[in-house]
């Protein structure tokens, strides 16, 4: 078959044809408009090839909202769907690649990408860094998660989405059952954006280590910054064998190799146990940096320290160590024998004792506190009790002979959101609420953000309770439809009417951002919340090269201490500042990685070999480049302090 052929969809739909027509469209508007306001070069040197950690930031959270609408309308048919029996608003085939890419889209493009914008902002700012250790690479970073994004989008309207779930199990996802170029998208996309976490994983790590202000020893830290180390840890030795696993299938797909077919000596169980070797740590990658979240809010708003720091990261790598000795009860019901599953139900049992730690730390620093109860307070305070849920059930799960009964059914499914959702999606929440006047100079306004609030957490809670009772009652996950007699009925009519509420507090949040950017006073200090760490030292928003002049720390809560006890912490005079120079390459290399993809995808050999000999010139281009960077001299840091309001001493 001739590749342009495969452009085609395999199943086209309504819903295929809107979204070409949208895509169309919104791709027009982008384009009139950037050219009618001539913003090109604008947006040329001051985006596209920044090196900035801010603004990376910035562009990783607007792409990570776009990828939770995006995954968050996935979730809105898969419920309207399953809401009544026998239902035929989508078909099969467009359910099975509708709920791969819900997953895929939420997991690695909407709650990574969240996480890597919140660490990307926070970090240099918490260690007093004037940016991350490789700037350079950040921005490559960036594009790379971006083009796997873009190129694992495009597959809708473009060949076909992947069908065999978000965890693409084989053989359901070799040719024989899945023979449209849908997963060949799902292996490039995670293998590209893959990279980009990876090298995001090193130069956290290396900033952390070498760039902490003077006086900032590891126990001096905030709990964000330990929760990033670790974070980022895992992904140095977890992110390899998610690149192994896709590089294996993508070689299965395209050139018959048979690492994961079992008629000509492969081992289909490979691809689970690298998958899972890869995906449990993964969850505690999303999960580490929202408890890190937390114990930044929770004492700010409980005016108290927070209760057990050692503990706190004491547990924090308890929970890395052991999320790497758990990921066979992914598969219990697979026949490794009950020696193995014994091991490992006890593994997995044993890594809830350092997460209740954490949870009881919580709770102590709230005893006797003078509560405020803000937004970002009250996503910390409502993720306590659905997190606990949530991981209750996750022990019950680990319990190999009771998982036989559970595995595979929609109890399963709760269980997880119950864990995702408060465990990230409202860290997420909490945190960027909490940071917004630090990154954009004004707040966003409570009384809407409380709104969102409740429609959001009454709206999980009632999405996915029903769906302990029905899965228990035998209704399997991943099916379309189901029979009026089953009796499921009223119980995902309940789950669906979760969802609409959902959906509401969601778009409430844009509603609150776009009002909050017309009508939020500007006028609210470099510390509107009255906070503890030093990313509030500086002016809001931050000045390009973050502190004018480098804190000296001598304590756990530097910036506390200085408010509270009159400590110095800016000691010396400015200096003339050196900071890298933006840069093109970045941007260039993830667009000839997305070219490399697509090629690889429909089997396009010439472009595939062209653009394997692009990406291997701009790195032989970058390593003989010389650049210097540039100074910030001391009269432009005057002038830049004296317009933010004054140097903060």
């Amino acid at each position: 078959m001739d590749y342009f052929d495969r452009f085609a969809v395999p199943n086209p739909g309504p819903t295929i044809y809107a979204s070409m027509v949208a895509i169309v469209l919104t791709l027009i508007a982008i384009l009139v408009g950037v050219t009618y306001f001539k913003k090109w070069g604008y947006l040329w040197r001051e985006w596209l090839t920044t090196v900035d950690h801010k603004r990376i930031a910035l562009m990783y959270l607007i792409s990570a909202l776009l990828m939770l609408f995006r995954g968050g309308v996935d979730a809105l048919m898969m419920r309207a769907q399953t809401s009544v029996p026998d239902n035929t608003l989508l078909g099969a085939q467009e359910y099975n690649e509708i709920f791969t890419t819900h997953g895929v889209v939420m997991i690695i493009f909407m709650a990574m990408a969240f996480v890597t914008a919140l660490m990307n902002f926070v970090v240099p700012l918490q260690i007093g860094a004037r940016d991350v250790a490789f700037p350079r690479l950040n921005a490559l970073s960036f594009w790379l998660y971006f083009a796997g994004a873009m190129l694992f989008n495009i597959s809708f309207v473009i060949g076909g989405s992947p069908d065999s779930g978000w965890s693409s199990y084989f053989p359901l996802a070799n040719n024989d059952y899945s023979q449209s170029v849908g997963t060949n998208y799902y292996m490039f996309a995670l293998q590209i954006s893959g990279i980009g976490t990876l090298i995001t994983g090193i130069n956290f790590i290396t900033t952390i280590f070498k760039m902490r202000a003077p006086g900032m020893k590891l126990m001096n830290m905030p709990m964000f910054t330990w929760t990033a180390l670790i974070t980022n840890l895992i992904i140095v030795f977890a992110f390899p064998m998610l690149t192994v696993a896709v590089t294996m299938g993508s070689m299965d797909r395209l050139f018959a190799t048979k690492f994961f077919t079992t008629a000509d000596g492969g081992v289909d169980m490979l691809w689970a146990n690298l998958f899972w070797m890869w995906g449990h740590p993964e969850v505690y990658i999303l999960i580490l940096p929202a408890f890190g979240i937390y114990s930044e809010i929770i004492p700010t708003f409980a005016r108290r320290n927070l209760y057990g720091y050692k503990s706190m990261v004491i547990s924090i790598v308890a929970i890395s160590a052991l999320s790497f000795l758990v990921w066979v009860h992914h598969f219990y019901s697979m026949g490794q024998g009950a020696l193995v599953n014994s091991i490992f139900s006890i593994t997995t049992m044993a890594i809830a004792v350092p997460t209740g730690i954490k949870i009881f730390n919580w709770l102590f620093t709230l005893r006797k506190g003078k509560i405020t109860f803000t937004v970002p307070m009250l996503y910390s305070l409502g993720f306590i009790p659905i997190f606990t849920i949530g991981g209750v059930t996750g022990v019950m799960l680990g319990m190999a002979v009771a998982d036989y009964q559970y595995t595979n059914t929609m109890f399963l499914v709760a269980h997880f959101h119950l864990v995702i959702i408060p465990g990230v999606v409202f860290a997420m929440i909490a945190g960027m609420t909490y940071w917004w006047p630090k990154i954009f100079g004004f707040m966003l306004n409570e009384r809407i953000g409380k709104w969102a609030f409740w429609f959001i957490a009454i709206g999980v809670i009632v999405t996915f309770f029903p769906m302990f009772i029905s899965g228990l009652d035998g209704q399997a996950r991943r099916m379309y439809t189901y029979s009026e007699s089953t009796g499921f009925g009223i119980w995902n009519m309940i789950s669906f009417g979760g969802a609409l509420m959902l959906a509401a507090g969601f778009v409430l949040i844009v509603y609150n951002i776009y009002y909050s950017f017309r009508y939020a006073p500007r006028n609210i200090g470099s510390d509107p919340w009255d906070a503890r760490s030093l990313e509030w030292a500086t002016h809001s928003p931050v000045p390009e090269y973050n502190f004018a002049i480098t804190p000296q720390v001598n304590s756990s809560e530097a910036f506390w201490d200085y408010k509270k006890k009159g400590m110095e912490l800016f000691k010396g005079k400015y200096e003339e500042i050196h900071m890298p120079n933006n840069s093109g390459l970045p941007i260039i290399m993830g667009a000839i990685f997305f070219v490399w993809g697509f090629a690889f995808i429909f089997g396009m050999w010439t472009v595939g070999i062209l653009a394997t000999l692009g990406i291997f010139a701009t790195m032989a281009y970058r390593s003989f480049e010389k650049d210097d960077g540039r100074h910030i001299s001391i009269k432009e840091i005057e002038e830049t302090e004296e317009k933010l309001g004054g140097a903060i001493k």
